[in-house]
């Protein structure tokens, strides 16, 4: 079977090839933890947990790198008064670090409920800073980057002068760059308003800072990513991931820095997912059209009738290929509750039942398993394996009517065929299994949500999630070490 990853680079499906054979350097850009993840981010991570275990179900070792940003990320004006960790540490009067693992704790609790596998290496921006400088140091040198009033930055110019070509994943003409851009993150430092900061020189306001050759301030967010990959994976590796939105300046800022550092391209196959919407509309904060994923699975919310278990959430995200966009709402939502426990139903017969025997299968097991290969070879297509899941599904249905015969072998075979693909693949839990494990978890999550709310003086939803716990028969008991609940 030839696995075809879809290459952004590229704009087309490419048969893989793994720089060494049977084995895949992978890195995923991982969150900026200065606020609770969001469904957008789980649908991205899950994508590529999923392409995680689809990987390694084919046989390659795989080395999953997916980093924490917990520094210098500045939001789009380029001030640095309006770094989001220094916002954030003014608004919830804490310390950065206080910030940055509040919310590194929330992010593995919100991908752990969804049964995201952790990765190999989970590096952090302020633990690589001295790679930073080292990397700023060598573009310096070699005339790829310049220093100005204390920050450093990338010279756009020079690199596509010297036959490169910046833009060349989000495709993206030079001169149009230039000619929409302003110069908002320089003031004037920049020679060229594209150009990108790799070092910034810390104002008094900033609390996140460190030494360096050119004075106190922290790194360019483009350069973390290139600095951690490079150092786990080598100057070229073989995947790099991330949300669309990252495409451009992100990753077109990585490959420039990589290409200028070490005089190759720094990945082979670039692989991005696509964005997550809500009844139609993008989800925002500002429009109102947005919840939070443990708010889905609590039923805390104003868009879903219920609450919904994370297998369920993570079987809808599912149904839609990585590279398209995906649209949730309380329709789609029942409609994954019923197939989910449709395919749980059928495992749980398949595992069971005891069926009459017969020296011949009146199914195709050896086609159907070509096909869901061929599936998962085609770019991970996730919910064209789905179809052939359910294809499985009826037979079993049908099976224990008697409307089917199958051979002992292959009842084992659909058995391990079907176990493989549901649990290890497609990374579903059964609820049944998991319930008391997850019972708790989803109640910790809760905890902590009231928790959240009673810090900030939201007594009414406090209140709401105890008395609605209560009404369920969960007590919460409040004491000098925390929050437990009792079981009624």
């Amino acid at each position: 079977m030839q696995l075809k990853i879809y290459n952004s680079l590229a704009g087309e499906k490419e048969i893989f090839k793994p720089i060494l054979e049977g084995n895949v350097g992978m890195y995923v850009c991982g969150p900026t933890v200065y606020s609770n993840v969001h469904l957008g981010n789980v649908r991205t991570f899950l994508s590529f947990d999923f392409i995680y275990r689809s990987l390694m179900h084919l046989g390659y070792k795989v080395r999953y790198v997916r980093n924490i940003t917990d520094a210098g990320h500045l939001t789009d004006d380029g001030d640095v008064n309006n770094d989001r960790f220094v916002k954030q540490t003014r608004l919830e009067k804490l310390e950065p670090m206080e910030i940055v693992q509040k919310y590194t704790v929330d992010f593995h609790k919100v991908l752990d409920m969804f049964n995201l596998l952790p990765p190999n290496i989970e590096p952090t921006a302020t633990g690589h800073i001295v790679e930073q400088i080292e990397l700023t140091q060598k573009l310096i040198e070699k005339g790829f980057a310049y220093e100005s009033n204390g920050s450093v930055y990338f010279d756009v110019l020079e690199y596509n002068a010297r036959g490169l070509n910046y833009g060349e994943l989000s495709k993206r003409n030079i001169e149009e760059l230039f000619a929409n851009t302003r110069d908002l993150d320089g003031q004037g430092e920049k020679k060229n308003p594209q150009d990108f900061a790799l070092w910034k020189k810390a104002s008094p306001a900033h609390i996140m800072r460190w030494n360096s050759p050119w004075g106190e301030g922290f790194p360019g967010w483009h350069l973390e990513c290139t600095a951690m990959s490079t150092k786990y994976l080598g100057e070229t590796f073989d995947i790099h991931g991330g949300g669309m939105d990252l495409k451009f300046p992100h990753h077109e800022c990585e490959i420039a820095q990589g290409k200028a550092c070490n005089d190759t391209a720094p990945v082979n196959y670039w692989m991005h997912a696509n964005m997550l919407t809500m009844n139609s509309q993008r989800m925002s904060k500002s429009t109102g059209n947005y919840i939070l994923p443990m708010q889905l699975v609590s039923g805390e919310n104003d868009f879903f009738e219920k609450s919904f278990h994370p297998a369920i959430v993570r079987f809808c995200f599912l149904q839609a290929h990585y590279r398209s966009v995906l649209d949730i709402s309380n329709e789609a939502m029942l409609a994954s509750e019923k197939g989910f426990s449709r395919l749980m139903e059928a495992l749980k017969i398949v595992s069971n039942y005891e069926f009459r025997l017969s020296d011949l299968s009146s199914f195709d097991l050896k086609g159907w398993k070509q096909k869901c290969y061929d599936a998962l070879t085609d770019d991970f297509n996730s919910p064209i394996l789905i179809s052939h899941l359910f294809e499985a599904v009826s037979f079993i249905f049908k099976l224990k009517e008697n409307k089917e015969t199958i051979s002992a072998q292959d009842l084992e075979d659909l058995k391990s065929t079907l176990n493989a693909f549901v649990f290890d693949v497609l990374g579903l839990q059964n609820m049944e299994e998991n319930n008391n494990q997850k019972l708790d978890q989803t109640l910790q999550v809760l905890i902590e949500l009231r928790n959240q709310a009673r810090k900030s003086k939201n007594f009414e939803l406090s209140d709401q999630i105890r008395d609605k716990l209560l009404a369920e028969g969960i007590e919460l008991k409040d004491g000098r070490d925390g929050t437990s609940y009792v079981l009624n």
